[in-house]
């Protein structure tokens, strides 16, 4: 009997949302191509929707800092996910800022700031550790049952960090391999064994594919990833080694249980102070990254070779606009257009953006 009455409180909690939740497309809210994080002059978090011009397209408050939000593919509703080691997602219309339900991990879990939809829009899928054995899981969310938590599986490894939703409709996992626990703050608690990889799923949390870090390299942590057109994918690292060396810290993977370092110069390597923070691909040919420690930005061929390299403090969001060109972001509220060839300033603003922009194109 308690089965039966439970499922029917989510039989009636999923037709209360379905009428409740927001119905109204990203074109509602000014059209945006991309979301940001951002923090306010006064101290306030945001979450902010950026034109292709770099204007603010819209503007909705945020109970506390965001880092990447969760983008839903056709409403104008996003999922602001807790920095690691938080253990709350708050769901907000984007339309008039309003708190719709406020997500909670299970006992012993905390999220790791980002998330990703399904195709469709019905489930949300987050990456989280699993504090008691480090393991890290993959949280299922169902979004026509009010964000009910009705699944997990495996992310692979452990430290997961982004997830994304590839062009397929598969789901890529940056494992980044490093072992935290709340108790100690940020604290990297297995850096004599860490060896993160890249781990691709199906949908319904089958491992259908991974790559891992070359041994020689473990100590390479994968933190970001961007998908092609075609299913390539960039990768960017952040080096938990001796700070003297200069490790390739970008690869890209093609589908083939490898990753294939980029082709960047010890000269270029020795700014980026071993941190990737946000890396992008532009169509099938041309990709991005960052570094917001060296402030630099520099765009790669498909070979894998740099193409431009630029300067901007504090330099990290990315996200493409189409196959030839990008935002990208700094902490000093500049939005600025990357091209293979150019940077160029198209819009500043009074607030400071985090390290991420979520595309919704």
């Amino acid at each position: 009997m308690a089965t039966k009455l439970a499922s029917r409180r989510d039989f009636l909690a999923g037709l209360t949302s379905l009428v409740a939740t927001p119905s109204l497309g990203w074109a509602a809210v000014g059209d945006p191509v991309a979301l940001s994080a951002v923090q306010t002059p006064q101290g306030l978090f945001n979450l902010v929707g950026l034109a292709r011009n770099g204007a603010l397209a819209f503007r909705v408050p945020l109970p506390a800092r965001g880092h990447a939000a969760a983008a839903h593919p056709t409403i104008a509703e996003a999922v602001a996910i807790a920095r690691r080691p938080g253990t709350f997602a708050k769901v907000i219309d984007c339309v008039n800022g309003h708190l719709l339900k406020a997500l909670t991990c299970p006992e012993g879990r905390h999220f790791y700031g980002h998330g990703a939809f399904s195709a469709d829009g019905h489930l949300l899928f987050t990456p989280e550790n699993d504090i008691t054995t480090g393991a890290g899981r993959i949280g299922v969310w169902d979004r026509s049952l009010n964000y009910a938590r009705i699944d997990e599986f495996s992310s692979g490894g452990i430290g997961p960090h982004e997830i994304l939703r590839m062009p397929t409709g598969n789901l890529a996992v940056a494992n980044g391999g490093i072992r935290t626990h709340p108790a100690s703050g940020r604290e990297k608690l297995n850096l004599e064994t860490m060896r993160g990889n890249l781990s691709v799923f199906s949908p319904e949390g089958r491992l259908l594919d991974q790559a891992e870090v070359p041994n020689d390299n473990r100590m390479n942590s994968l933190r970001h990833i961007s998908s092609a057109p075609d299913g390539r994918i960039i990768c960017g690292f952040q080096w938990q080694g001796d700070p003297y060396d200069t490790p390739q810290l970008v690869s890209f993977y093609d589908g083939n249980g490898h990753l294939k370092p980029a082709k960047v110069d010890e000269g270029l390597l020795r700014t980026l102070d071993g941190y990737i923070g946000s890396v992008c691909a532009i169509g099938n040919d041309l990709f991005a990254a960052s570094s917001p420690r060296g402030g630099r930005v520099f765009t790669l061929n498909a070979d894998g070779e740099v193409q431009a390299q630029h300067r901007s403090l504090d330099v990290c969001g990315l996200s493409a606009l189409e196959d030839t060109c990008a935002l990208t972001t700094d902490g000093y509220g500049t939005v600025y257009q990357l091209s293979q060839g150019n940077l160029t300033r198209i819009d500043k603003h009074n607030l400071a953006f985090d390290n991420h922009l979520v595309s919704l194109i």
